[in-house]
């Protein structure tokens, strides 16, 4: 009999943790997931997933205008959030119960019930004591709203999906990917956005002329942004929301929504008592295995703060898993992540930015395509898609590639691989075109 009630337990069950449950179990481990709310996380049940379902619903909006184009004839349009809403959370139900299945399948113990250390080796799983050898946290991590006078008059990601009924104004605090994001979508279903930054750009790190492009094509759109904007408070009103602004005449909104970045899950962990250090972010401090401070504790995922994305914790989980359990160590490669904002128009990136290429390889090229998508010209769309290609000029590699226009991120999936392949522009040089698409234009560049 084993000293302990299980080889591995593992606290969380979004993509990182099922996914490590389920390899440990595979390799003969007897493992248990605690989750206090629903198994998925955070991609699941209120992130990327149900948002490109809302990201899909908006797109009817345009598509539906540019049909007249191509001669459909349409009756009137209008549109229902309910039946939206419903449906998007109905098919997070069913991933739900799919992801639930999963690791019950793989006699993994699902407790639905929150975890907190005892010990280094003990939880307090519900109440019931249980051990474990090695212990997982793969809490995730979760919007971030400032104390700020009347924060909780507004809503986060999480909330978003839930709304009752589509606010006339939407006021959205925050530039990165989930600010842009909900503010496309919203903006199609016929809300009057604004946007409001505390800095002077969108999308910080991301390459200068994809994110110009963005603001252009949003402003036009009619979506409002407010930059350099200090917040001071939000206000109850009768008919919504009064957001204080510093030097600057109050907004009314119906709706305000938080999206100003996210924090990693490690309150009421009781981290204290088994020994687990936090860095100067407030994350979990890990090495290059997902090791914490405490050799048998280990962490993976949004928790730890690496790249907050849904793929990146479920390779964390599979290494974990295999490198514990399965006598095949390996670790993740951070190198050439590929990343995407579903904004309208959608961005997509891979490897180091201009700047970042001339900072850390010296003499590079740069290779562009501006052009107007086949689809747009027809349908009386200005709007023009921009590739970037980098290119190390000792090796002829291109080093990165990044996107902007429609179905960018499904594009760049394809190039992602041969950038991590390290192909080079004459190998791309080399590939005939497919001829129309605009993934074409990847390889005509010259």
């Amino acid at each position: 009999m084993s000293e302990f009630d299980y080889d591995l337990f593992v606290i969380g069950a979004g993509s990182g943790g099922v996914r490590a449950a389920r390899i440990a179990s595979g390799h003969g481990a007897k493992v248990a997931v605690a989750e206090e709310y629903r198994v998925g996380g955070t991609c699941v049940i209120r992130g990327c997933v149900p948002k490109k379902l809302l990201v899909y619903g908006a797109h009817f909006a345009e598509d539906l205008v540019d049909a007249r184009r191509f001669g459909w004839q349409l009756g009137d349009r209008s549109f229902d959030w309910p039946t939206l809403r419903d449906n998007v959370l109905g098919e997070v139900d069913r991933l739900n119960g799919i992801y639930l299945n999963t690791l019950e399948s793989h006699n993994v113990t699902v407790y639905p019930v929150r975890a907190t250390f005892v010990d280094q080796h003990t939880l307090d799983v519900g109440g019931e004591r249980i051990t474990a050898r090695h212990i997982l946290i793969a809490t995730g991590a979760r919007p971030l709203t400032p104390a700020l006078p009347g924060a909780e008059f507004g809503i986060t990601s999480n909330e978003v999906f839930h709304l009752e009924t589509l606010p006339k104004r939407l006021v959205i605090a925050g530039g990165g990917y989930i600010a842009n994001e909900f503010a496309g979508i919203f903006h199609e279903f016929g809300v009057h956005v604004t946007l409001l930054n505390r800095g002077d750009t969108i999308l910080r790190d991301w390459d200068p002329a994809l994110r110009d492009r963005l603001l252009t094509i949003s402003m036009a759109k009619g979506l409002n942004f407010k930059f350099n904007c200090g917040l001071e408070s939000l206000e109850k009103t009768d008919t919504g929301i009064r957001i204080n602004i510093h030097d600057n005449d109050p907004i009314e909104a119906d709706q305000f929504l938080w999206a100003i970045g996210r924090r990693p899950n490690v309150e009421s962990l009781g981290l204290e008592a088994a020994g687990v250090d936090l860095d100067d972010r407030h994350a979990i401090r890990v090495d290059e295995d997902s090791r914490t401070s405490v050799p048998h504790i280990y962490a993976v995922g949004d928790v730890t703060d690496r790249i907050q994305l849904t793929p990146i914790a479920i390779r964390e989980g599979h290494a974990f898993a295999d490198s514990v359990f399965g006598g095949k160590p390996w670790r993740v490669d951070y190198n050439a992540v590929p990343s995407a904002v579903f904004s309208n128009p959608p961005l997509g990136s891979v490897g180091l930015t201009e700047s970042q290429a001339r900072n850390t390889l010296g003499d590079v090229r740069v290779f562009t395509s501006d052009f107007r998508p086949m689809r747009n010209v027809l349908a009386g769309r200005n709007e023009r898609a921009l590739y970037k290609l980098i290119v190390d000029v000792a090796t002829d590699k291109v080093v990165g590639a990044h996107m902007i226009g429609p179905d960018a991120p499904e594009i760049l999936q394809a190039v992602a691989i041969a950038i991590k392949a390290g192909l080079t522009k004459a190998q791309f040089d080399d590939t005939v075109a497919l001829h129309p698409t605009m993934s074409e234009e990847l390889v005509l560049m010259k």
